[in-house]
């Protein structure tokens, strides 16, 4: 597709995030070169069986990124481009990542694929779940239960949130829009082709192409604050 998609006024927008667009908010991203993984192995802070092989490792590892993400980041201008889009457009944001720049910035409709830092769950029942902004260690108790908390993230081996809402949202959209992701980690990285097979516009918005950047209608490489904001100026040029 060498123009951009048609967009009508009533349409929905499927906008899946990555850590692209935290990047320019000064958050360190897991698979850059000079990112969070280089310091630390996947299987050391990032799965189940590091949580019980060494917690105190995986508690350190998120209270790190957790005081990075609450001493006064914010969002930039990629996050507030999207919410001005929901002046004209039913935005459905879908984020890998695990900060909270999108609700700041003030997106109203926003699903936490991979988990949110700023909360923390009960081990021996998921669905305690609780707002937590301070340190976390393991001799904290889940004040429903009195049991044992641990991050509320989606580890690498387990499922991730809202899957089936996900496929509801995907349904009901006319557009995919993929916003500062590798297209690396999956199901997010399978969602493109979820569009291609009901033969729905996709656009890419990236640093440089992903990985199944063939399996994209659109596309605009430059930074997020960048491209966001040049997908934003079309939207609103080609709205029917």
């Amino acid at each position: 597709m060498e123009h951009f998609p048609h967009i009508s006024a009533n349409s929905e927008i499927f906008v899946l995030t990555g850590a692209g667009i935290s990047k320019e908010s000064g958050l360190d991203t897991f698979r850059d070169n000079d990112g969070l993984w280089n310091n630390h192995r996947v299987e050391d802070v990032a799965t189940p069986e590091a949580f019980t092989r060494n917690p105190s490792l995986v508690y350190d590892f998120y209270n790190n990124r957790r005081r990075e993400l609450n001493n006064g980041t914010k969002p930039n201008k990629a996050h507030l481009d999207l919410v001005e889009l929901e002046k004209t457009l039913k935005i459905n944001v879908i984020t890998q990542n695990i900060d909270n720049l999108h609700e700041i910035a003030g997106s109203s409709s926003i699903i936490y694929i991979h988990g949110e830092l700023n909360k923390a769950r009960c081990i021996q029942n998921d669905t305690h779940i609780h707002y937590w902004t301070d340190d976390l260690d393991e001799t904290h108790q889940c004040s429903d239960c009195g049991s044992q908390m641990r991050p509320h993230i989606c580890w690498f081996g387990e499922m991730p949130f809202q899957m089936d809402e996900i496929h509801q949202k995907a349904e009901q959209s006319d557009l995919f829009v993929s916003i500062g992701t590798s297209g690396e980690v999956y199901p997010a990285a399978g969602f493109v082709s979820m569009f291609k097979k009901m033969n729905k516009p996709t656009v890419e918005l990236n640093l440089e192409p992903s990985r199944n950047q063939d399996q994209f209608d659109f596309a605009i490489h430059k930074p997020a604050t960048v491209a966001v904001e040049e997908f934003k100026n079309l939207v609103l040029k080609n709205i029917k």
